[in-house]
């Protein structure tokens, strides 16, 4: 849980943040580990929204050729 956001990938992300999601839901923990753990969780979500974001402008920079099949791919520039 001390890893950089910013470094996880996709998978390990969504690991974490579902292990988070389960901690809250039990209601084991005192308020301000709970407020730690969702501010994490955000961190987390947003992450994993970037990362899937990421992956749709991959798949759409696919070309089709006249007929709607895929002709090749350009390439993939994150802005």
């Amino acid at each position: 849980m001390d890893t950089p956001v910013e470094t996880l990938s996709f998978e390990d992300a969504l690991k974490e943040l579902e292990a988070i999601v389960h901690r809250l839901e039990t209601g084991d923990e005192t308020l301000d580990k709970s407020i730690g753990l969702y501010e994490r969780g955000d961190k987390l979500r947003a992450r994993c929204a970037e990362r899937l974001d990421q992956a749709q402008a991959r798949i759409e920079a696919i070309r089709l050729d006249a007929d709607g099949r895929p002709a090749g791919t350009r390439p993939f520039v994150a802005g």
